[in-house]
């Protein structure tokens, strides 16, 4: 396999022997050795690189980025963001006079997350940043100069944007490149053992941490029929490679509840290239995903081939990484109501940001006078797969929308789940918490502060 992109604004081919080589193993091999190994799994920043195409630049975890996944965009590393005569980017001048950099370790994955905030004008630098590491010289000064670099403009030899980018490749008949979602299903009848890639998020961690070789594979990225939102006059059709990142923004009007949540959703890096249909079609009984999608009542269709199935989210779950998907079949597109006032989700874990959700609840009721007359509840992180609570939801439907009405149905969830104790927490502390969400809930929709962001001394 052979592919074209440019690197650091140059055009550089690669023959390609081990299609699911990540980005940053074939960097370090070329010498550019600035991209550093720390975690090896997309947690800890220090191997973000800049990715440009149509679609913008992003920061990426070049650990998890397969070297095919890059074919045809513009990929920029951190011994490309200064200028080709030396001259520093203002983040990098930004660190060097704000004290941002101690044993330096981190120091190339930070500046090439500021370096792409500054270039795409964003100023959240607690989101951008919140993927990336440092134990040595804390946040405050990095902080600081992220601020310091806005007042200087995005120079111009870091913008990849608007530059020719050479074509893609096709791949071959073990690593393919489908161009859309017809090529994926026609291929994929011939292949039904491969391994489908989308963004790479889940799938890089079998190659870098279970050392699995994988000898049939198709990256998605190049299907642009599946990346895309579009309105029908009852639901909307989201495509199954909309990324993290794009399904954010575009929830940010009409389900504001989901936005919130997948802000909590890994990094800004992983957000970038993890899909939606990915994150379901993984099956992990903790993926922040499905809980808010089965709470609003998507439906999943299906193809294999030519043919195509519709079923409700929550029916795709049959078991511990066992899903109702026949051989060739993959997930196409994702159904979602265009409205769920009622929504709200709640993520319960150890940290606020980067973080594996212990329990993930999402709820949807529907009140009418001071009565709840329907409700859809799921959890994540309590059972082998995302779950509705069906008693809870049959528990609570008629009763006065009270706090103590809901506090008196609260038992009925013991009979919905029966959640296992581990590293990230009891199952006694996963039904006290489930149970506690539901009476946050109450109390956010009468008005009080509930988040942590919110409630002050």
């Amino acid at each position: 396999m052979e592919i074209s992109f440019l690197l650091n604004g140059e055009t550089r081919t690669a023959r390609i022997d081990r299609p699911t080589v990540s980005v940053l193993d074939w960097l370090r091999a070329e010498g550019l050795t600035g991209t550093k190994e720390g975690c090896n799994e997309g947690d800890c920043g220090a191997c973000t690189v800049m990715v440009s195409d149509a679609d913008g630049t992003r920061a990426l975890n070049a650990c998890i980025l397969m070297l095919p996944q890059i074919a045809g965009k513009a990929l920029r590393t951190v011994e490309g963001i200064a200028a080709p005569d030396g001259h520093l980017h203002p983040v990098q001048r930004a660190m060097v006079a704000h004290h941002g950099s101690q044993c330096g370790f981190c120091t190339p994955g930070f500046v090439v997350s500021m370096a792409t905030a500054h270039l795409n004008g964003r100023t959240d630098d607690d989101d951008v940043l919140a993927g990336n590491l440092c134990r040595c010289t804390g946040y405050a000064p990095i902080i600081r100069a992220c601020a310091a670099a806005r007042a200087e403009p995005a120079p111009d030899w870091v913008d990849d944007r608007g530059r020719a980018l050479p074509e893609a490749t096709r791949g071959t008949e073990t690593a393919f490149r489908p161009r859309n979602s017809d090529e994926l299903a026609a291929w994929y009848l011939t292949h039904p053992s491969a391994t489908l890639i989308a963004g790479a998020t889940d799938v890089a961690l079998w190659v870098t941490k279970q050392l699995r070789d994988l000898p049939e594979v198709a990256f998605l990225n190049g299907c642009s029929d599946m990346q895309t939102i579009v309105d029908a006059p009852d639901e909307v059709c989201m495509g199954a490679g909309v990324t993290i990142a794009a399904l954010r923004k575009w929830a940010q009007g009409p389900h504001p509840a989901l936005a919130a949540m997948l802000r909590r959703f890994a990094s800004e890096q992983v957000r970038q290239s993890a899909t939606i249909g990915g994150n379901i079609a993984n099956g992990s009984p903790i993926g922040d995903g499905p809980p808010a999608l089965i709470a609003m009542g998507a439906r999943l269709v299906l193809r294999r081939g030519d043919v195509r199935r519709v079923m409700p989210l929550e029916d795709f779950f049959i078991d511990y990484r066992k899903q109702d998907r026949q051989p060739s079949e993959f997930v196409e597109s994702i159904l979602l109501p265009k409205s769920a006032p009622g929504l709200a989700c709640y993520k319960l874990s150890k940290r606020f940001d980067q973080d594996i959700s212990a329990v993930c609840g999402c709820f949807n009721l529907t009140v009418e006078g001071d009565t709840i007359t329907a409700a859809r509840v799921a959890f994540g992180g309590m059972a082998g797969t995302p779950k509705r609570a069906s008693a809870f939801e049959a528990a609570i439907t008629g009763i006065p929308f009270t706090e103590a009405a809901i506090a008196a149905a609260l038992p009925a969830m013991t009979q919905d789940f029966a959640p296992m104790s581990d590293m990230r927490a009891s199952a006694a502390y996963r039904m006290q918490t489930a149970q506690a969400m539901a009476l946050r809930y109450i109390r956010e929709r009468r008005g009080e502060a509930v988040s942590v962001l919110e409630v002050s001394a």
